[in-house]
């Protein structure tokens, strides 16, 4: 198992609709393919979000007043924690140990490497001050210096990411 300091965080950004999720369920796959553990962290923006249905056991848990509710099965293990304020990706990223590498969804103001998703149906223009952009997936031909990727070229995409963050753990 690899620290969780040297576990790569990735950020697949771009604007709402614009095809993040897509994107990482073709990264996710090709990674596995490849012998990868990969992790995932979806940011949500808004407070509330709401995993469990009502009714049920650790719904109930944390209707009752629970701060911090886990379920656990035979196969999986699902953490329900209530926060004082919201965590930087980094506080979020060290709870993932078991790992080879880390891909979120959003994140756009964190210090991470990112992945632009840019789509002509969406918006032709990517997002505004973004630090440490690394590529974009597009369908279009962006007046940009970083490298630019078919939305369907996942392997592209991948190739990249193992020279960039994953070869020299090799």
């Amino acid at each position: 198992m690899k620290s969780s300091t040297s576990i790569p965080v990735i950020s697949i950004i771009g604007r709402s609709g614009s095809g993040k999720t897509t994107l990482l369920e073709k990264l996710i796959p090709e990674l596995k393919r490849r012998g990868y553990r990969v992790g995932t962290i979806k940011h949500h923006a808004h407070p509330g979000i709401e995993i469990d249905r009502p009714g049920k056991d650790t719904w109930r848990h944390a209707h009752a007043g629970s701060d911090h509710v886990i379920i656990a099965a035979p196969d999986r293990l699902v953490s329900i924690r209530n926060l004082r304020n919201e965590l930087e990706l980094e506080e979020i990223s060290v709870i993932m140990d078991d790992v080879d590498i880390i891909l979120t969804e959003g994140f756009s103001r964190a210090s991470t490497p990112k992945i632009e998703v840019v789509r002509a149906g969406r918006s032709s223009e990517p997002l505004d001050d973004v630090l440490r952009r690394i590529a974009f997936a597009t369908d279009l031909n962006l007046p940009s210096q970083e490298p630019q990727f078919s939305l369907e070229d996942a392997p592209g995409l991948v190739d990249m990411i193992e020279e960039l963050f994953l070869k020299q753990d090799a």
